[in-house]
């Protein structure tokens, strides 16, 4: 099956979406950006065969069968549910709404359907990662007790730094946790098998002003010039949380920790093992026991097959995080074509996880007090295993 897609949004996490279509043998038919002119550009940097004025036109239009959002945040669920609406599989960068509500909603729209609905929690694609779940799964690893790590990134430290992440309008009432926590938490879930039922929050606002830098990109840090506006969103979180399978755990979280550009670091304390994993390290997963340590090198011939399935290069040739991403994409593509489920493939349910966790963060910062993390109504239809 011959599949034709379409890029909402052309900044950093754009473009890694496009090279993912090209590798997966799709054809990128279509970009739309914050301008007309804008997407012009990217057109012609990305090779897609024709730019619109506005996304909302594109993800209705006829030619086009897999619509990937990746705009700023509020815009995610009023495009997705149009996308859907207009017959598309959709690929939505996270979060997908700017509260728990709105991702149910899409929860729903996407399992009536009959169409895939992904999430691009792409950290669950390196073979490390999958080496840690098959171990946690086995039981070779035990009964896990603690969970626990970090997300560090520097690239918000100074108070010219800005994106429009910045902005609870554009970004929502959580930035840093919302951003990247979500990423360590999905982590944690989908290893362990463990679930966070209850946790205790603080934020931390270290930058209270900003000076504005409008259409700056994730991750630049050229400076700004703007007027100082006032910073109502997180800089950094720390969280501890309990499990539903009787384990403990905390992490923090933080875009103003100097020298640590995408430091996701978790490690799962077991009754026989521990293990952790490093995404800025992502070819070594650190095994302990009490006799001796252990370093799992990202080797396709002594992988676990769950594994191996991603680990395309032999030990030694490094791969990264855009090579998940490929693998993610690749996932989901084969997923419209087949109409199968695909172990592991992170979908709309895993969007609204996120969205729970993130509502009970704001709760418990804002309330001072342990907070569950609600449940979610189980869908009409699964949607990663609907035919297509």
């Amino acid at each position: 099956m011959y599949l034709r897609a379409a890029i909402a949004g052309t900044g950093f996490i754009g473009r890694v979406h496009a090279r993912s279509v090209r590798l997966a043998g799709a054809q990128l038919v279509a970009v739309a950006a914050s301008s007309p002119e804008s997407a012009q550009a990217a057109a012609a940097e990305l090779g897609a065969d024709r730019a619109f004025d506005s996304a909302e036109e594109m993800v209705r239009a006829p030619d086009i069968d897999v619509v990937h959002i990746c705009t700023p945040n509020h815009l995610h669920l009023p495009l997705a549910e149009a996308a859907l609406a207009a017959g598309k599989h959709v690929i939505c960068e996270k979060p997908l709404a700017l509260d728990a509500a709105g991702a149910q909603r899409l929860l729903d729209v996407a399992a009536g359907s009959g169409l895939q609905a992904a999430v691009p929690f792409v950290y669950r694609y390196y073979p490390t990662v999958r080496e840690a779940r098959d171990r946690v799964g086995s039981g070779k690893t035990g009964a896990l007790h603690l969970l626990h790590g970090t997300y560090l990134q520097d690239w918000l430290l100074r108070p010219d730094d800005d994106n429009w992440r910045v902005d609870e309008q554009f970004g929502g009432a959580s930035r840093t946790f919302a951003d990247i926590g979500s990423h360590w938490c999905d982590l944690a879930e989908f290893v362990s098998g463990h679930r966070i039922a209850r946790l205790c929050a603080r934020m931390l606002t270290a930058v209270p002003e900003r000076l504005s830098a409008p259409g700056r990109r994730a991750f630049a840090t050229d400076g700004g010039g703007g007027a100082a506006r006032p910073v109502r969103t997180e800089d950094a979180a720390v969280v501890q949380f309990e499990t539903d399978a009787g384990a403990i755990g905390s992490v923090v979280v933080s875009q103003i920790s100097a020298g640590r550009k995408n430091r996701l670091w978790i490690e799962l304390d077991g009754a026989e093992e521990a293990l952790a994993f490093d995404q800025e390290q992502p070819e070594e997963l650190w095994s302990g026991r009490r006799e001796a340590v252990t370093i799992l090198r990202r080797d396709p011939a002594t992988l676990s097959p769950a594994a191996a399935r991603f680990a395309f290069l032999p030990s030694g040739h490094p791969q990264g995080y855009a090579d998940c991403f490929d693998a993610f994409v690749a996932d989901f593509y084969d997923c419209v074509r087949s109409g199968a489920a695909v172990d592991g493939m992170p979908t709309f349910s895993d969007g609204l996880r996120a969205a729970l966790i993130t509502d009970a963060v704001l709760t418990s910062a804002r309330e001072a007090r342990w907070v569950d993390v609600a449940g979610s109504r189980e869908p009409a239809v699964d949607s990663r295993a609907v035919a297509t």
